[in-house]
């Protein structure tokens, strides 16, 4: 069973508040529930959930169903430990599926059964693409990290759909959001590659995965394997975050102790050990990777430079540390967001070229 351990809410307000605001919220309702806030577990006034379940529904009950739906991410956010977190991720979804007739694109929800450590798990996931889209075009596999998961970054993938013309299939990474197997680096894996043969029959057979944080990890992973035809990796940790001895910030500890199943604070020692079978080092060592993209912020505070830089001089690799910003470039994503975009839409045309 997931667990809750000590955890700051105005710390977090403080890390995630460009988060909240660029994905979709406006910034005087985000201040409000800030200002409310005293405590991250209690589900009463005061208490995180409540406060941002009140925003919710306060969008809900106008018919501003989008920003409801985002505002209950924010009330399950960081892990769904407790039942009340339960409750704000089935509202979230509830309000995201009243929205989608307002996406702009088309939208289609579907479970696969997907290969998960000698056996099958249940993925939901979420197919987004322009209503006019040509069937003979590439598929751009997406996900969030380990705390904001495939609703909580959709106005990011209706981006991505409409200004590559390209099917998004938009899923949550083992041990987070509707998964329900915990999160290991080839248990993971398994899922992903899946995923891609599934993505692989929506289009032309292009394939490009985009990863955001933990999402990141697996996203470098296929492109480091050559699974897909190209990656980008958005803040995603790939070595030194697995052994670097810095003290997790802002509750990461907790968030990936839960993802990783532990139904209790882990140890220092189980975390040490959980986080080494995650090591890309085996593949980062090989020369099979197709293009990639590598993009984090300078100042990120989750994962060192060096998994960003280890990329330098890698073949078809671009790689972009971005100054005076922090953990996936997040108070640039404006800036940022539009860069990926040209990359993916680049390299996927001169891919499918190719083919023909």
């Amino acid at each position: 069973m997931p667990y809750q351990w000590p955890l700051d809410a105005s710390e977090l307000f403080g890390e995630r508040y460009p988060q909240m605001i660029n994905t979709g919220l406006p910034a005087g309702d985000v201040d409000a529930v800030r200002a409310a806030v005293t405590e991250m577990w209690a589900d009463a006034p005061g208490g995180w959930v409540h406060e941002w379940s009140k925003l919710a529904a306060t969008y809900a009950d106008a018919g501003a169903h989008e920003r409801a739906a985002l505002a209950y991410g924010w009330a399950k956010f960081p892990t769904l430990a407790d039942e009340s977190k339960r409750v704000a991720l089935a509202k979230q979804l509830e309000q995201y599926r009243l929205a989608a007739p307002g996406f702009g694109v088309r939208f289609e929800r579907y479970v696969l059964e997907l290969p998960y450590r000698g056996d099958t798990t249940s993925v939901p996931v979420h197919l987004l693409a322009p209503f006019d889209l040509a069937a003979d075009r590439p598929v751009v596999l997406a996900s969030g990290g380990v705390d904001s998961w495939k609703m909580d970054v959709h106005g990011l993938m209706v981006l991505l759909a409409t200004r590559l013309r390209s099917r998004v299939l938009v899923f949550d990474i083992a041990g987070t959001g509707e998964s329900t197997v915990p999160m290991t680096g080839a248990g993971g894996a398994e899922m992903v590659t899946g995923l891609i043969e599934h993505a692989r029959s929506l289009g032309n057979g292009v394939v490009a995965h985009m990863g955001i944080s933990m999402g990141g990890y697996f996203s470098a992973r296929s492109g480091l394997g050559g699974e897909v035809d190209a990656a980008v990796v958005l803040g995603g940790p790939v070595e030194a975050a697995f052994t670097d001895a810095r003290k997790d910030a802002f509750g990461m500890d907790g968030i990936l102790g839960n993802a990783m199943g532990f139904d209790a604070p882990p140890t220092p020692e189980q975390l040490v050990a959980g986080r080494a079978e995650f090591s890309l080092r085996p593949l980062l060592d090989q020369d099979r990777n197709n293009p990639m993209l590598v993009v984090n912020g300078a100042d990120d505070v989750h994962v060192p430079q060096h998994d960003t830089l280890v990329f330098r001089g890698r073949r078809d690799t671009v790689v972009d540390l971005v100054p005076d910003t922090g953990h996936c470039a997040v108070s640039k994503l404006p800036e940022v967001f539009p860069t990926i975009i040209g990359w993916l839409d680049r390299t996927l045309t001169a891919i499918t070229e190719t083919d023909r």
